[in-house]
């Protein structure tokens, strides 16, 4: 299996062509991404100022990985404690899963962050360690005020479903209650996006802050060669 450590050390190694060192960090993405893999990449190319050139800012890729790292470490000290709970319930004759899950085995598309899959930009804006750490003390029993991604604590969106609404988080698009119908609706991006271009970071200038012409500039699509030495999948 893919080691996210080792990974994690090609970003850092300096000898290696930038290009090479951004595909590891995106691997790591691969093996650990709390907000999916496009919202949280999206997110770590804004907390990071990962710039649309790497070569404008060699350090952006370390940056952004030792943030994704840091809220790995937390989720795997969670993770083992939680692992050592089922054995014991499993000892007990406790078989059945806790409902709700763990944070980390719901599925993005299935659960209440879906719009962070379908829409990566509606993201939480928390540092993904916060993000881990406000999920874990959720999960060992903490009532947290606001929404239980972000902590927003506006009152959450009435979006339409066609036949009814939902609530969405105004902050991050969280929807913690289904439709009244029991399905999950699709969200629609506010923004047309594709991955290639949030891959090439279309949205980001060469300062490492967002593109103010974003995404109005022209020819940001498919159809734009990526930096050299970028792979774009997947």
């Amino acid at each position: 299996m893919t080691s996210f450590l080792t990974h994690r050390a090609r970003v850092h190694d300096t000898g290696l062509p930038l290009g090479s060192r951004h595909n590891a960090l995106r691997t790591c993405v691969t093996l650990f991404a709390p907000y999916g893999f496009r919202a949280t990449y999206h997110h770590l190319t804004l907390s990071a100022g990962i710039p649309r050139r790497l070569e404008a800012d060699p350090d952006a890729s370390i940056r952004a990985v030792e943030e994704l790292h840091e809220a790995r470490v937390l989720w795997m000290a969670r993770a083992q404690r939680y692992a050592a709970q089922r054995r014991a319930e499993k000892h007990d004759g406790r078989r059945a899963v806790p409902d709700p899950r763990p944070w980390w085995l719901r599925r993005t598309w299935e659960g209440p962050g879906r719009a962070w899959y379908e829409d990566p930009f509606r993201h939480p804006s928390l540092r993904l360690s916060e993000y881990v750490r406000r999920q874990n003390a959720i999960l060992d029993g903490a009532a947290l005020p606001g929404c239980p991604a972000c902590g927003d604590e506006r009152p959450p969106e009435q979006t339409p479903t066609g036949h009814g609404y939902v609530e969405l988080c105004r902050g991050c698009s969280w929807a913690p209650v289904n439709c009244p119908c029991g399905q999950r609706h699709r969200v629609v991006p506010e923004t047309t996006y594709g991955w290639n271009t949030i891959w090439r970071r279309a949205h980001m200038g060469d300062d490492g802050k967002p593109n103010p012409h974003w995404p109005s500039t022209p020819k940001t699509g498919s159809n734009m060669a990526p930096p050299t030495g970028e792979t774009t999948g997947p």
